[in-house]
């Protein structure tokens, strides 16, 4: 029996269709990445799933002895806990039982009748093998390890919720979810958050996860290593192949290149019969036989245009500079209130390819901010090149206004630009020419993604800094992205939790645990 059936499912965002007719079966043993390219509505399914966005058409049908956990990264919480409290509120059914273990306990002491005595031994022993089957004598111990896993020791467990950064926040949603240990999982973009060793962590857990799971992530290593099957949104239907994203790749692309064999054959056929028709039919001799064939062109089911998905084309200007030095620090402190990072010294040559990592909160993103300006240093200084120019990619969408459409949020700092030069840098990026004069905020991250990767390709720069650029970005435009960083002449510094990313493109990394701990 399936755990999830979808069934004719069709739905529209705005004038943009998104699914027509899918369908989909996930079964109790199904592993399974959500794939496709950025904007497809990957998040969409996962809404219409939970019930937050009704479908226009077609029917949602889940197994109605399923537990279903959702990763609701914007799931509300009451900030007067401490992380330890919320996470033993994922077991708020066991302390129920636990209480009721406890009045039991105190009815046998005073009851006096046999049978009475009987049914007060019966529940009892269905409440605590209840108690045992669901490890409730272990969960402080779960709790300890789930939160290891994760990385929330880091920051603590007593930390109270309302002081957790947002990344942090999301880690303890999470670890909760993890800890309720439901029948399926659905996950959106769960590792965007997790630095590579808890990324590592997660993975072990999901491939012993006894349950079923979807998931909706960019990471492909992430998923390659945790799924046995892949859903794979495209053209408003929904493709399920067996194995990892490895091997879904590979019968993708033979499936494409089988169906444009016979796309191509019945192109083929129906042309021959057209000509024959339109040649023959009107000759008495020839005109039953032609009429035949017109019988056998009406019954054809006439194959979709194999449909070419656009590629991204976008490449990064350089700036020259006067100097072999692009970026000097000097006994740099960052932070806000107090500092994350002291005395960091570095210096970057012009061309490098600088990755910096370490856990989250550590101070990675903080000091991107410090060197671009956006926040001032506590103490130290940093230097850029002479006549350096520096473009900044910044991890979160945020926008002047979410209501302008693309090409106005491009116009405002390019006003020389025609709508056509804009249209064409915006399609270089892989975003759709109708999706241009769309509200941003209509828009996926993926998609905004692309818009904010735009407007770095526009300027000669010197050095460009990218704050986890391959959140929410499809595997083929990150393919791309990683081209055009190898190909850029300038500087490169950046953040990703990509375990990838770093090892494909990056010169040099900067470890600021070491950094720190080595001191």
């Amino acid at each position: 029996m399936s755990t999830l059936e979808i069934k004719n499912l069709s739905h529209n965002f705005g004038d943009k269709r998104l699914f027509n007719k899918a369908n989909l079966k996930i079964y109790p043993t199904d592993k399974a990445g959500i794939t496709g390219l950025n904007g497809v509505g990957k998040t969409t399914l996962i809404n219409i799933l939970i019930g937050n966005v009704l479908p226009d058409e077609g029917q949602i049908k889940w197994n109605p002895k399923i537990e279903i956990g959702y990763l609701d990264q914007k799931v509300s919480i009451d900030n007067s806990l401490s992380v330890f409290d919320y996470l033993k509120s994922a077991f708020t059914k066991l302390y129920t039982v636990e209480e009721q273990v406890n009045q039991i306990g105190k009815e046998l002491e005073t009851e006096t009748i046999v049978k009475q005595q009987e049914k007060l031994v019966n529940r009892l022993h269905s409440l605590q093998e209840e108690l045992e089957r669901k490890d409730f004598y272990s969960l402080e111990s779960n709790i300890q390890k789930v939160s290891s896993g994760l990385g929330i020791l880091a920051f603590g467990l007593d930390t109270p919720i309302k002081n957790l950064s947002g990344g942090q926040r999301t880690k303890v949603i999470l670890a909760k979810l993890l800890l309720q240990a439901p029948n399926l999982l659905l996950l959106d973009e769960p590792t965007n958050f997790l630095d590579t060793i808890h990324i590592e962590w997660l993975i072990k857990y999901l491939n012993g996860f006894k349950g079923a799971f979807l998931i909706v992530s960019h990471d492909y290593n992430f998923l390659n290593n945790v799924v046995n099957c892949v859903c794979d949104i495209e053209f408003s239907t929904i493709t399920k192949y067996r194995g990892n994203c490895d091997s879904f790749k590979k019968q993708k692309e033979e499936r494409q290149l089988q169906y444009q064999k016979d796309y191509a054959s019945q192109q083929k056929e129906i042309g021959q019969l057209e000509d024959y028709v339109r040649r023959n039919i009107a000759r008495a001799s020839t005109s039953k036989m032609a009429k035949s064939r017109q019988k056998k062109l009406n019954k054809i089911e006439v194959m979709d245009r194999p449909t070419k998905v656009i590629k991204p084309t976008f490449s990064f200007k350089y700036k020259s500079v006067g100097s072999d030095i692009m970026l000097k620090v000097n006994d740099l402190s960052i932070g806000y209130n107090y500092p994350l990072i002291e005395h960091l010294n570095m210096e970057v040559k012009n061309g490098d390819k600088i990755s910096i990592s370490g856990f989250n909160g550590i101070g990675k993103t903080t000091f991107l901010k410090t060197i671009y300006g956006i926040i001032p240093p506590l103490s130290g200084t940093f230097t850029y090149g002479e006549k350096a120019t520096v473009g900044y990619y910044e991890q979160e969408n945020i926008w002047r206004n979410p209501d302008w459409t693309a090409i106005k949020e491009i116009r405002e700092d390019f006003p020389k630009l025609s709508d056509k030069e804009i249209r064409t840098a915006l399609a270089s990026c892989a975003l759709k020419n109708e999706l241009t004069m769309k509200p941003i905020k209509t828009l996926s991250g993926g998609e905004q993604a692309k818009i904010k990767l735009c407007k770095l390709t526009m300027v000669p720069y010197s050095m460009i800094i990218l704050d986890e650029p391959t959140n929410h970005l499809d595997v083929t435009t990150i393919n791309h992205l990683k081209k055009a960083i190898k190909e850029f002449e300038g500087t490169i510094i950046f953040v990703t939790h990509d375990k990838l990313f770093p090892i494909e493109v990056a010169d040099d990394e900067y470890d600021f645990e070491k950094i720190i701990y080595d001191k």
